[in-house]
């Protein structure tokens, strides 16, 4: 039975409960569009609920306007308007933007006699609050109607999450494709300049005479099923494709981050395939260093540098003729650092299954993984390059918190370089770690004359740690 028949097939009452919350506290919308039952498809009910608002008359449309609650605003609302709101953000702000978006809703109000309405899902609150008041200067008719269709975008995004658990079992199962290590590298990029400096680092720019990226793109959506099922490849973008596809696009890409590359070239492909449902994008940024610092050529050769690199991640999904954000972070990956003394490791369980000694004064040697997320992904483009968290910037934060602090355990060691990232990066809401614990087995204790030691690699198992800290932890 398919998702269609399963809606077809409820009773009258299960269908208005279902679906009676797509428009705002408006259960009479799905009333009336129970009438029409049996549907061809999910688009097919939503087109005969919109046309039951729209044959409903201009006060009963008034009243569904009415019925949408204040954004930003702590008044009591549904639900789902709560959980929509949280997606942006809303429900986080601080004193003075709470009043600011009060003041301008009241406004707004006044003028037009209904709230500001807009669909707020991958969306954030600058966009909110940058779309009331491009939307102040509309005339009456003019934002009555743009009201409307919002209403109508809220009700469609609503409907597709609902769409999910009832689809058929074809639509639940894993079933995408892909391609994995498309290098690109591009010279002469713009580079990246205005970084806001912090104590920890000398990093302020990126160079970009060398730009290299290796990329992972998937892409899924319900066209690929035959594909798979019947040997049917009219709908199939071929993988080397998909690397030319990346590969040139890094030359019309007018950015300066790897963040912001994954999200330019994964709405590209949603533009260009309107099949493909959604896309997830993984760049690492391959970095190269000036390898001659006072050259004849000016600064033309460069070398590969360092173990750590930055990796983003970003997964689009398609609303419509809109592509959406529903995912996205950065991290610097493989970053290894050791602190030679200084650590400890003492006053854990110890029991019959115990042979590690107490050590108060180790070398610490760890691999740490460490990823962030903004409150607004744009920031990740680094249009305003001062709100852009620089992976070199967090790379020395890891090191100078390592070296401030005598650590009694891994855990304590990444729990502070999470609130110290978080402190210097208020445009972060999250820092999270995966970290290994590759500390040294000591072959010699004693050295003659000195206060060193002699270390082997350490046994094969290695501990772990995942932990995240968020703005809370402040």
């Amino acid at each position: 039975m398919t998702g269609v028949d399963k809606i077809n097939g409820m009773t009258r009452e299960v269908f208005i409960e279902t679906f009676g919350g797509l428009f705002e506290h408006s259960p009479w919308v799905a009333d009336k569009a129970e009438n029409e039952r049996p549907f061809s498809s999910f688009e097919a009910l939503f087109e005969t609920m919109r046309g039951a608002v729209e044959a409903s008359g201009r006060e009963a449309q008034l009243g569904l306007l009415r019925k949408h609650p204040q954004l930003g605003a702590k008044d009591k609302m549904s639900f789902t308007s709560s959980e929509e709101q949280k997606g942006a953000g809303l429900d986080r702000l601080s004193e003075e933007e709470f009043e600011t978006f009060l003041r301008w809703n009241e406004q707004y109000r006044e003028t037009f006699g209904f709230p500001f309405i807009l669909a707020v899902k991958g969306q954030t609150k600058r966009d909110v609050y940058q779309s009331l008041q491009e939307r102040m200067s509309n005339g009456y008719e003019q934002e009555f109607q743009t009201a409307l269709q919002q209403v109508y975008r809220i009700a469609w995004l609503r409907l597709q999450d609902k769409m999910t658990p009832v689809r058929s079992d074809s639509m639940r199962r894993t079933m995408s494709y892909g391609k994995g290590n498309v290098f690109a590298y591009r010279t002469f990029m713009e580079p990246l300049t205005g970084l806001s400096g912090i104590p920890e680092s000398s990093f302020t720019k990126k160079d970009h005479t060398v730009f290299g990226l290796n990329v992972t793109v998937e892409l899924g959506g319900e066209a690929f099923l035959s594909s798979f099922t019947e040997g049917d490849n009219s709908a199939v973008v071929a993988t080397d494709s998909m690397k030319n596809f990346i590969q040139r696009h890094l030359g019309s890409f007018a950015g300066k981050t790897a963040e912001g590359f994954v999200q330019y070239a994964s709405e590209a492909f949603l533009k260009k395939y309107p099949h493909i449902e959604w896309v997830q994008m993984t760049a690492e940024e391959l970095p190269f260093e000036a390898a001659v610092s006072n050259g004849a050529s000016g600064g033309l050769v460069f070398n590969r540098s360092r173990n750590e690199k930055l990796q983003t991640f970003i997964q689009m999904e398609r609303n419509g003729a809109e592509a959406v954000v529903t995912r996205q972070y950065s991290e610097v990956r493989d970053l290894q650092l050791v602190k030679v003394k200084d650590n400890s490791f003492t006053g854990f369980i110890r029991d019959e299954y115990t042979t590690l000694p107490e050590d108060s004064n180790r070398p610490l040697f760890v691999y740490l993984n460490i990823g962030w997320t903004y409150e607004d992904e744009d920031d990740a483009h680094a249009e305003d390059p001062s709100r852009y968290a620089a992976p070199e910037q967090v790379r020395d934060i890891a090191g100078a918190v390592f070296e401030e602090v005598a650590s009694p355990s891994i855990q304590s060691l990444i729990y502070s370089i999470g609130l110290r990232v978080l402190q210097r990066f208020p445009q972060l809401t999250e820092v999270t770690f995966e970290s290994q614990n590759r500390t040294w087995d000591t072959v010699l204790e004693d050295i003659d004359g000195s206060e060193g030691k002699v270390y082997t690699e350490p046994r094969l198992p290695f501990g772990f740690q995942h932990f995240s800290v968020t703005r809370d932890d402040l």
